[in-house]
């Protein structure tokens, strides 16, 4: 969420945000929210007025009692001003209301150096790291592949559960469980501090970390409560420190956290194959970092090489990509996507995504920074380290060999108990 002051000073900036993002028909949004705020401060300014004339009475009343005189008119007057007050109360947040409202569907503002683009077509490669597998032999689709070895059951699951789930057992099990471990302890390395936070939050954090839009396609409610299945541990993450304002001693906050996470996938394209790719149900490692204002594009550049470096330590070709404006989500000013190489069908498939929302969510979820002799919001950003099954499928095809068995990197083998392959009699 922008600040409205932004709103009340530079209208025309917050339009022409909304232009590069593509979403023309949120304008007239700008002009009503100046509309509403004009109203609200009208208000606003009769309430005080009314708050220093009940004080002024109340002298008034004090005055006139220690020289004896009739104070019944004071007093008539002292009692009809509460009730004024509560009425321009009631309106003051009813515009509130609507305000926020708005305000919650304008899209924050982008960084200059976001690509103009109207959808994810449109994004930018920024550079690849390894060189893509071209195999001369076939490369076995991942859920045929995990079945022929006896690595997952997504029949049954399919029983019990619908699409969109899935049985891990043996070493497949164990390899996205090493997989995860290890990124685990890659972060931990780099000096983040390891969290496992709540899997369910309150709609108020839900709309703190995230959009409307987003929040209806994704998220999943507890029926009769108000919880809400998190979609990623970011939410909790974030939400951890609602209405908290933070010492600057403290800042930045590096975490590295692990959860399931449940998404709905509304409409999604893939979700009835038999496979890992389009699920309701996976794991990850995610980091998550609060900052400086004017440290926030730094920890951006180091968090998307870090997953990079993760990516290509289990020996999977990836790429970066700069997100256009209209790939954007509403609350980022900038993001890239981590994209992995898919030697089977020769192209790159999203495998991450690392965004900052500069001070969006922390306006929205009050978190701020005490330090420099002030009160100020804070920067969040929050990146995938590695989200399985899906980094799973890139694992599976590119250490994949001719004989259809899967060879383990080194980096991965002390998570595997020694194994150096699965599928494979190792002398």
């Amino acid at each position: 969420m922008i600040d409205i002051k932004l709103i009340r000073e530079n209208p025309d900036i917050v339009k022409e945000n909304i232009k590069k993002k593509f979403q023309t028909e949120k304008l007239p949004l700008v002009d009503k929210v100046i509309k509403l705020d004009e109203e609200w401060r009208k208000l606003k300014y009769q309430e005080d007025e009314l708050r220093s004339r009940r004080n002024n009475i109340s002298n008034e009343i004090s005055e006139a009692k220690k020289a004896k005189k009739n104070v019944s008119e004071l007093l008539k007057n002292a009692k009809e001003i509460p009730e004024e007050i509560g009425k321009i109360g009631e309106k003051k947040e009813n515009l509130e209301r609507q305000i926020k409202e708005i305000m919650m569907t304008i899209p924050n503002i982008i960084d200059k150096s976001v690509p103009l683009g109207k959808d994810d077509s449109q994004n930018v490669e920024l550079k690849k790291f390894g060189a893509p597998k071209v195999s001369r032999y076939e490369i076995i689709q991942h859920a045929e592949l995990a079945e022929k070895l006896n690595g997952a059951d997504f029949d049954s699951a399919k029983e019990i559960s619908g699409n969109g789930f899935y049985f891990l057992t043996g070493d497949f099990a164990l390899l996205h469980s090493a997989m995860l471990a290890f990124a685990r302890d890659y972060m931990i390395k780099k000096g983040f501090e390891y969290v496992i936070p709540p899997f369910m939050i309150r709609k108020k954090v839900v709309e703190g970390v995230m959009s409307f839009k987003e929040m209806d396609a994704m998220m999943y409610k507890i029926d009769n409560d108000d919880l809400y299945l998190i979609g990623t541990s970011e939410h909790s993450m974030i939400g951890r420190f609602i209405n908290r304002t933070i010492s600057g001693k403290k800042i930045p906050l590096l975490m590295t956290s692990y959860s399931p996470c449940f998404r709905k996938e509304v409409g999604s394209h893939g979700i009835e194959q038999k496979g890992f790719y389009r699920l309701h149900q996976f794991e990850k490692q995610e980091m998550i970092v609060i900052c400086e204002p004017e440290d926030s594009y730094k920890f951006y550049s180091k968090m998307l090489n870090y997953t990079v470096e993760v990516f290509r330590k289990l020996n999977i070709p990836v790429r970066t990509l700069e997100c256009c404006s209209g790939d954007l989500a509403d609350l980022k000013a900038k993001s890239a996507d981590v994209e992995a190489w898919s030697p089977r069908q020769k192209k790159y498939f999203e495998v991450g995504s690392c965004s900052n929302l500069t001070d969006a969510q922390a306006r929205r979820l009050n978190i701020r920074i005490e330090g420099k002799g002030k009160i100020y919001l804070a920067h969040t950003l929050n990146n995938t380290v590695l989200a399985s099954p899906r980094a799973l499928i890139a694992f599976l095809e590119n250490n994949q060999q001719k004989d259809g068995s899967i060879k383990i990197p080194a980096a991965l083998q002390k998570y595997m108990l020694g194994k150096k392959f699965i599928g494979k009699k190792e002398k």
